[in-house]
């Protein structure tokens, strides 16, 4: 683990005094029906508020407050929180949001939320469950980004996740936080004894997630050590960025059933980096996307969503398609990372579940 690993480490430790590094698991079903040699989970399904939101949107949220305070040290502001903090802003789709919002709740500063008319009811609940206030917004996601950053300039402190502008501190500190995933993957394959992966499949919404992986893990795969980047056919912000040189807003609904990816302006930061570290985008249809769940479940992985399962959704395609194989360099002996993203409250199935082998973190059920 790098310094500043361990410094992001450290930090969780102070807001979360049970931290402790997410499971890293193989499933070797997923494996075999893909023709590939190893499929490597990362399940972020565990992580406090059950997604990987609650390092960046936690992170960010509590070194802005700690900055504004004036002590600019996140453990002096959880020890010791002042009467009087500003307001924490930001647009979501649900996970970011539930990540600003607790870390207002941490320390007893108020949140508002906005959120587009598509986030459905039980995202935008859990959000107010912590405290914070929803501010409802009309048309996409990224109209409540556009929304929420009219708002802060006026009452607050604006905690994006995404941003046009390169040098963003609050959205360079939202990524630093997934950084910690990176990292933990590192250190328990280096535990382990494992090889790194070949192959990476990435979800992405406006791409921040997918740069952190990227910039913590490209310079470890194992040739020919691909980034394959993956979203709906829908939502293509990132890969027309890519195509583009830089983002361009994408007009239109967006929908989609992988709710978290429904992103139509990739964040600048997150672009600059996959394209340094030449990310290959993978549009997916609805029917590809909706499927995933399922066939992760099958395979001895956890309940999750199709914005959860997003990357696997990406593997299955490029696994079952003879040009996309040969284009990635995919075979027999490829070695596969995937994350899943977020949970899914739903009853597991009875009776005896598929194998999963562990890396680290997590108990072996056979």
């Amino acid at each position: 683990m790098t310094s500043h690993s361990r410094n992001i480490a450290d930090t969780a430790r102070l807001i979360w005094p049970d931290y402790r590094p997410t499971p890293l698991v193989e499933l070797p079903l997923l494996a075999r029906a893909c023709g590939v040699a190893r499929v490597m989970i990362k399940l972020e399904n565990e992580r406090p508020l059950g997604n990987f939101k609650s390092l960046g949107g936690m992170y960010a949220g509590l070194w802005a407050l700690s900055q504004a305070s004036g002590s600019g040290d996140i453990g002096a502001l959880l020890a010791d929180p002042p009467s009087s903090l500003p307001t924490l802003i930001c647009a979501s789709d649900g996970n970011h949001g539930l990540a600003v919002a607790a870390a207002a709740r941490r320390v007893g500063a108020r949140a508002i939320i906005y959120l587009h008319d598509r986030v459905p009811p039980a995202r935008a609940e859990r959000i107010a469950a912590l405290g914070a206030r929803i501010v409802r917004v009309g048309g996409t996601y990224d109209d409540a980004v556009a929304a929420a950053a009219a708002a802060a300039d006026a009452s607050g402190l604006l905690i994006a996740d995404t941003s046009d502008r390169l040098d963003d501190a609050i959205v360079a500190r939202v990524m630093q936080g997934y950084g910690l995933i990176a990292s933990e993957i590192r250190d328990q394959l280096a535990a382990a004894d494992r090889d790194f992966p070949t192959h990476m499949f990435v979800q992405a919404g406006v791409g921040g997630f997918a740069a952190a992986m990227a910039d913590g893990l490209c310079r470890f795969l194992r040739k020919p050590g691909r980034m394959i980047i993956v979203e709906p056919e829908t939502a293509p912000s990132v890969a027309r960025a890519l195509r583009a040189g830089a983002p361009e807003l994408i007009s239109g609904a967006l929908e989609t059933s992988a709710e978290m990816l429904s992103c139509g302006l990739a964040s600048s930061p997150a672009v600059a980096a996959l394209l340094r570290h030449q990310a290959v985008p993978v549009l997916l249809s609805e029917a590809l996307l909706g499927d995933a769940p399922a066939v992760l479940l099958r395979a001895g992985g956890p309940a999750t969503t199709p914005s959860g399962a997003a990357g696997l959704a990406g593997l299955l395609y490029a696994s079952a398609d003879r040009v996309l194989r040969r284009q990635m360099a995919m075979d027999g002996d490829s070695s596969v990372l995937l994350t899943i993203t977020e949970g899914q409250p739903c009853l597991l199935p009875t009776g005896r579940r598929p194998s999963r082998d562990v890396i680290a973190g997590a108990t072996t059920s056979r």
